[in-house]
């Protein structure tokens, strides 16, 4: 089974062996929390690394922005990255110039320099893999987390469901969409959603109006996203399918595919857990970007995720969402298989 490990598995085996104490490190391995913190003094540095490892023709383009996104969240502007690119063997080297002129191209659209890293052919790939690493730093007394959602507080999203799932699928499982009746006209605009993946500007708006929590929901998509920071945070976070804004061509995908675009990764997108009276300015403020936003939820007592579905019927989210693409990508290699 691909994906993300588990939260047991990591409790059980990740979080607790990580080698000598540093009384530097404010945040390290934490079920939901998007970087670690280290105190530089009046300042932290916020590193993260994320391997893209669902995606083949975006490649470079996504382990940089995500990467990066996962830096804003916590207020800081990502600075540095370094990669590490895992080729299958005999890979043409138009592939490796794809992927980093891509690399190139979305470090400079966010300002980041990338300082260094590691790139080698491994043996038994069947597709190449980025491990990115970003780096940032800002004032001590204003990084936000994942885990500082509130009871109380306006939960808030930016743009829509499952932006790079989308994305990845419209270019990825093209040939398949076809087969399956989807307009080529459909399937080339979603593939443009790969060029909304940022949320460094917005992230860094928010994170100076005084928001209580930021979260990039990447795998497991929203739902996903949610459960991390209600989980980590120790709240009940309620939210409405119909507040959820889904573009049109990310449901006609999902529908053609049988996935819940709830569940499919979903970078591009901003969780934000803001302070009930903070939440029209921040609201506006996002909009005045030009940013879609929308209030989806609120958190109270309690601990986990309520889902309520517009059939009526509401559902309770655990600590794992397992990603409707990895699935996909399972059932792929099982018919291959076959």
């Amino acid at each position: 089974m691909s994906g993300k490990l588990p939260p047991a598995i990591l409790s059980k085996y990740v979080f607790g062996r990580t080698g000598a104490k540093d009384p530097a490190v404010i945040i390290g391995p934490k079920y939901g929390e998007d970087a670690a913190v280290i105190d530089l003094g009046d300042k932290v540095m916020v590193v993260h690394v994320d391997p893209i490892t669902g995606a083949i023709e975006w490649l470079g383009w996504l382990a940089v922005h995500i990467a990066s996104n996962d830096i804003a969240v916590t207020g800081a502007k990502p600075r540095w990255l370094l990669d590490i690119l895992y080729l299958p063997e005999n890979t043409p080297e138009e592939i490796i110039d794809k992927i980093t002129l891509q690399m190139d191209k979305a470090a400079k659209e966010i300002g980041a320099m990338i300082v260094g890293g590691h790139s080698e052919y491994t043996p038994g790939l069947d597709k190449p893999i980025v491990s990115m690493t970003a780096i940032g730093i800002t004032p001590k007394d204003r990084y936000v987390t994942t885990s500082g959602v509130k009871p109380g507080d306006v939960i808030i999203m930016t743009k829509t469901a499952a932006i790079e799932g989308t994305a990845i699928l419209a270019t990825d499982f093209r040939d398949e969409l076809i087969s399956r009746g989807v307009e080529e006209s459909i399937i080339t605009r979603a593939s443009e959603f790969i060029k909304m993946i940022s949320v460094v500007k917005e992230a860094l708006k928010l994170a100076g109006l005084g928001v209580h929590a930021m979260h990039d929901p990447t795998e497991g998509g929203l739902l996903g996203g949610l459960a991390e920071m209600a989980y980590a945070s120790n709240v009940m976070i309620e939210v409405w399918e119909g507040r959820i804004p889904i573009a049109e061509e990310t449901k006609i995908i999902c529908e053609a595919l049988d996935v819940d675009p709830l569940k499919l990764i979903s970078s591009g997108v901003l969780l934000a857990a803001v302070p009930k009276n903070v939440a029209p300015r921040a609201l506006n403020e996002l909009r005045s970007m030009g940013i879609e936003a929308e209030a989806i939820g609120i958190a109270r007592e309690g601990r986990g995720v309520i889902l309520h579905r517009v059939s009526g019927s509401s559902e309770v989210v655990g600590e794992y969402v397992r990603d409707e693409l990895f699935r996909l990508w399972d059932e792929l290699k099982s018919r291959r298989r076959a």
